[in-house]
């Protein structure tokens, strides 16, 4: 993934007045972006590394830091005495331990990293949240979303055939996206569903809606394929007189050598899939294997707090305690 860049802007009716651009997936930005893009950089959900910093422990624990509370919040915190840290570190574990048990497993260190780094992108669901809940049950309607987006520019008092035409394709590819991401079929989205619908990008069940999408921005022919000169017709398309520049060499030899992997000369969905879609380390899944080999004293594969509270030195007694701090502060919207 492209980090927070990695949404798009995605265009809408917002009301009579003004276009909504709310922040969906990867693929509508990825057409209007500047065409001199090579593909890897446009195309590709690449998911970022926990920190900027050197994951060594030798040289100090700023990346650990920031793989736990997320970097904009490792950025600062407040020094707090060891009574009032052993006690901010209670209200972490309980925080983590969702099942309640009184240790931090590795699957609640996992899933809770992963959260702090996802943090940027329920932020902007949170924003878009109360806009679509009109009738405020906590969940967001099929029929609420899309009277909000579509309403004015799907009524007959909007007459500009083209633009109607060009909403009513994106309305289908929405409402295909919303269902894919609706659990059970209720035609109500939760928050997670309905991350999952404007982040498509972050969940494994929703990858197929993601190739769709990127297949259907990418083939102007209609058949369902790609081929070269829509693969570089993507990223480059020529002004008069304009050479071509050495780029576009390279990306003909990198569809043909690596993302034509059957050597058809098209790529099909499992292709792009591969080329869009790469295995990648789960980063998030490392360091919280790392935290507990160097906390874990009793070496049972999870964390009590008398462990995370021996081990503060390691956590940064500083850096934990602020986090629950913060946690304490921003639980309602957690």
């Amino acid at each position: 993934m492209l980090g927070a860049a990695s949404v798009t802007l995605r265009f809408a009716a917002r009301n009579r007045t003004a276009m909504l651009l709310p922040l969906l997936g990867v693929t509508s930005l990825l057409v209007a972006m500047a065409t001199a893009v090579p593909a890897q950089e446009k195309r590709v959900h690449r998911h970022g590394d926990l920190s900027d910093h050197v994951h060594d422990d030798t040289q100090g624990f700023q990346y650990d830091h920031e793989a736990f509370l997320g970097k904009e919040e490792a950025k600062t915190f407040d020094q707090l005495t060891p009574e009032e840290s052993k006690e901010r570190l209670g209200k972490i574990v309980d925080r983590i331990d969702t099942d309640a048990d009184g240790y931090v497993s590795h699957a609640e260190l996992h899933h809770w990293i992963k959260h702090r780094q996802r943090r940027y992108i329920e932020e902007n669901v949170n924003k878009h949240w109360k806009e679509y809940d009109l009738n405020k049950d906590d969940m967001v309607a099929w029929e609420e979303y899309k009277n909000t987006t579509y309403g004015y520019y799907l009524d007959e008092e909007f007459d500009d055939v083209d633009d109607k035409a060009s909403y009513k394709a994106m309305l289908t590819r929405d409402e295909r996206r919303f269902k894919a991401a609706d659990g059970n079929g209720d035609g109500k989205a939760t928050k997670e569903e309905f991350t999952a619908f404007l982040h498509p990008e972050e969940f494994d069940h929703m990858k197929n809606v993601v190739v769709a999408e990127t297949v259907e921005d990418i083939d102007k022919n209609g058949d369902g394929l790609i081929n070269l000169d829509e693969y570089i017709g993507d990223m480059f398309s020529p002004e008069d007189g304009e050479s071509e520049p050495e780029w576009v060499q390279t990306e003909k030899k990198h569809f043909s050598e690596f993302r034509d992997t059957n050597k058809d000369g098209f790529l099909d969905a499992s292709e792009v899939s591969k080329w869009i879609l790469p295995g990648e380390v789960d980063h998030a899944d490392n360091e919280a294997r790392h935290l507990i080999h160097e906390t874990d004293t009793d070496k049972d594969g999870r964390l009590s707090l008398d462990e995370i509270v021996d081990k503060a030195d390691f956590l940064s007694i500083g850096t934990l305690t602020d986090f629950g701090a913060m946690m304490s502060r921003s639980h309602d919207e957690l």
